[in-house]
C-alpha cells in the first residue's frame, strides 16, 4: 500500500487531504510545519510527499531542499501543494527535484487526488496492474508455391495420327 505523508500547516487542508488519500486506501500521515515534515519523512518514509510551502518553522522549499539533499529521502517524489501561483515559486520548486506544483485553488480536491494517482502510477510500478500483450492469432505457415500444372497436351498437327 502506498504512503503519503501531507505536510501543511493548516489543520483543515491536512485533515481534508487525509480524509480523501485514507478514502482512497492509502497510508496516511500528517506533519504541520517544515521541520515536523522532515522528521516524519524519515521515519515514516512514504511513498510521496505533499508539500506546501508557506509554512511555519521551515517553509516548504527549504524541506524540499533538505529531503532532496538526504541520502535517505531524496528519491522520495515530492508534490507542491500550495497557494502561491508565482511562476519563479514553481520554477525554483520544479528545479530542486519537486515531480509537481499544484495551485490549490485552481482545483478540486478529486483532482488533486486523482494527480496524485497518475504520479504514483509513476513510481510505483509493482501496484498497477499488468497488461498483458492482445493475444493475435498465430500466422499459418507460408505454404511453397504451388508447382505449376502440366502443359495441356499438344493437338496434333493435321495429317498426324495419335498413338
Amino acid at each position: 500500500m502506498a504512503k503519503i505523508l501531507i505536510v501543511e500547516d493548516d489543520p483543515l487542508i491536512s485533515r481534508m487531504y487525509q480524509k480523501i488519500f485514507i478514502f482512497e486506501k492509502y497510508d496516511v500521515d500528517v506533519a504541520l510545519d517544515g521541520e515536523e515534515g522532515l522528521i516524519k519523512a524519515v521515519s515514516f518514509n512514504p511513498t510521496l510527499i505533499l508539500l506546501d510551502i508557506m509554512m511555519p518553522k521551515l517553509n516548504g522549499l527549504q524541506v524540499l531542499e533538505k529531503l532532496k539533499h538526504d541520502d535517505r529521502t531524496k528519491n522520495i517524489p515530492v508534490i507542491i501543494l500550495t497557494n502561491l501561483a508565482g511562476q519563479q515559486d514553481a520554477e525554483a520548486a520544479l528545479s530542486e527535484g519537486a515531480v509537481k506544483y499544484i495551485i490549490k485553488s485552481q482545483y478540486d480536491p478529486k483532482q488533486i487526488a486523482d494527480m496524485v494517482k497518475e504520479v504514483l502510477a509513476g513510481y510505483t510500478r509493482d501496484e498497477i496492474p499488468s497488461v498483458s500483450a492482445p493475444i493475435t492469432p498465430p500466422t499459418p505457415p507460408v505454404s511453397p508455391e504451388p508447382p505449376e500444372p502440366p502443359a495441356p497436351p499438344v493437338p496434333p498437327v493435321s495429317g498426324e495420327t495419335v498413338a
